[in-house]
């Protein structure tokens, strides 16, 4: 079993930073697949950010060169460190971990966070 939390989010500007942070309790850690994913209101859950058990990272597209997924398995933590923030990143961001299967598809992540909502205005 794996427990996640996540931490780090709130209201930021436009052009603003957010750090991210998910802290994973059991001794595996470093085996896991770590993933960030993101559900706006009225919208479906996308994927944002993944990291593997061996640091290769991946990234949605409209994130990419702004956000930076990181890991310390010392810490048993995963990081989203979100620059340049825009309104449409407004949404609940979750933490998964998954073991096998494919680092964007949701289905593939056994557990999840119970989310923390991260508010960019304009």
């Amino acid at each position: 079993q794996v427990q996640l939390v996540e931490s780090g989010g709130g209201l930021a500007q436009a052009g603003g930073s957010l750090r991210l942070s998910c802290a994973a309790s059991g001794r595996t850690f470093s085996f896991y697949g770590m993933g960030w994913f993101r559900q706006a209101p009225g919208k479906e859950r996308e994927f944002v950010a993944a990291i593997s058990w061996d640091d290769n990272s991946y990234y949605t597209d409209s994130v990419k060169g702004r956000f930076t997924i990181s890991r310390d398995n010392a810490k048993n933590t995963v990081y989203l460190q979100m620059n340049s923030l825009k309104p449409e990143d407004t949404a609940v961001y979750y933490c998964a971990a998954r073991r096998t299967g494919y680092y964007s598809d949701y289905l593939s992540y056994d557990y999840w966070g119970q989310g923390t909502q991260v508010t960019v205005s304009s």
